[in-house]
């Protein structure tokens, strides 16, 4: 491993290396101080440093500009999202910052309600999404039992994970439409989480920045993906789930009236849900 800057040539202390190498896309690591300067005249560095070379952060330290569209081409191969496609990866400066521009306007038109920290998830998203897939739902979210912050969404062939810890590359999972049995939702004080129950298993979501908005988003996504396990449902089923439902309506009322104690209530209650 190199110890020294690959710009002032100081030796790498443990701070500069606290939140992990500062690698660039050449194998060159640089200091924090370096990383400070150059990012203070270009921010995008704090989210992808490992897209940019030494030469990179020479130039734009230099000449006050970085001019790298091949070194983005080269870079991008090393670094793709797992659910993407090399084909739709692999985009030209303008190409990115067309398609940056084009998700950005289908967010404000969504009013995403996102946190400041999903900027670095939201750049990467040129590189996941094709060319013509929209979003149709974004949320705050991360793998439950996690430290990863990140982003989940939902287009109309899949739904996408992102998530991406500074100086490190996207991390992206995707649930296709065909793979999703259904979804569901469990409230919490601290972190709702959304639940997509595949074929192979179930994947859980939490999120902490908007309880609110998580089960909006849920709501949506359900419309979509419950769809199929609504129609699923016989007509038997559907009658036995009405009848236990007027049922407990009326357990209520006989506990509220003081006919039946708190324990009678819920024996009966109990017996009454395993029909469902």
């Amino acid at each position: 491993m190199n110890n020294h800057c690959g710009l002032c040539g100081k030796e790498l202390t443990s701070i500069d290396t606290m939140l992990g190498e500062n690698k660039l896309s050449d194998g060159n690591i640089i200091c924090n101080s370096c990383l400070e300067k150059a990012s203070a005249m270009n921010e995008e560095l704090l989210s992808d440093l490992h897209r940019f070379s030494l030469k990179d952060i020479e130039n734009l330290l230099q000449n006050g500009e970085i001019t790298q569209e091949e070194t983005v081409q080269e870079n991008i191969a090393e670094n793709l999202p797992s659910v993407a496609d090399s084909e739709h990866n692999v985009l030209s400066k303008d190409l990115y910052k067309k398609r940056l521009k084009e998700i950005k306007k289908q967010l404000e038109s969504l009013r995403a309600n996102l946190s400041l920290f999903t900027k670095g998830e939201i750049k990467e998203l040129p590189y996941v999404l094709d060319l013509d897939e929209k979003i149709l739902a974004i949320i705050d979210a991360q793998f439950a039992k996690t430290t990863d912050a990140g982003i989940l969404l939902v287009t109309p062939k899949r739904i996408i994970s992102v998530s991406k810890a500074m100086f490190s590359p996207a991390k992206v999972n995707e649930f296709l439409n065909d793979n999703i049995l259904e979804v569901s939702f469990v409230k919490n004080f601290v972190s709702p989480n959304i639940r997509i129950h595949t074929k192979e298993k179930t994947v859980e979501f939490e999120s902490f920045f908007n309880k609110d908005y998580a089960e909006d988003f849920y709501h949506f996504i359900s419309k979509i993906y419950n769809k199929e396990a609504t129609k699923a449902s016989s007509p038997e089923q559907n009658t036995v789930s009405e009848s236990v439902l007027e049922q407990l309506e009326k357990l209520g009322q006989l506990r509220e009236n003081g006919i039946l104690t708190e324990e009678e209530f819920t024996s009966q209650k109990k017996k009454l849900l395993e029909k469902l």
